[in-house]
């Protein structure tokens, strides 16, 4: 899994989001991150410790290929902001649902 900056894991995914549209799909998932790489410790050690601003883990994937990045508390808006351009580029695809007209709006007018 490769760690990238907020701006580079933007480019990247644009080019993930490209290349899954012919025949693939990918996923982004946000995930609470403290910071610790290590597994909780079993009964009777000591905790690990508790940090004092968590921070977001944002992961995407498709087939093979793993990115990743870590947003601050304090780049929560900008990056929020980048994502959104990203999401309202990139869902062209949906299909538009058909509404039905039900029986007692089409005999009132």
């Amino acid at each position: 899994m490769v760690l990238l900056d907020n701006s580079n894991f933007i480019l990247r995914l644009e080019k993930i989001a490209n290349a899954a549209k012919k025949d693939s799909s990918f996923t982004v998932t946000f995930k609470r991150y403290d910071g610790n790489n290590k597994p909780v410790p079993r009964a009777g050690r000591p905790p690990l410790p508790k940090p004092d601003v968590y921070t977001c883990l944002v992961r995407a994937q498709c087939k093979s290929q793993k990115i990743s990045t870590v947003v601050r508390q304090e780049d929560v808006p900008t990056m929020m902001g980048m994502y959104s351009q990203f999401m309202k580029s990139k869902m062209d695809g949906l299909k538009r649902v058909k509404k039905v007209k039900s029986k007692a709006k089409a005999t009132k007018g």
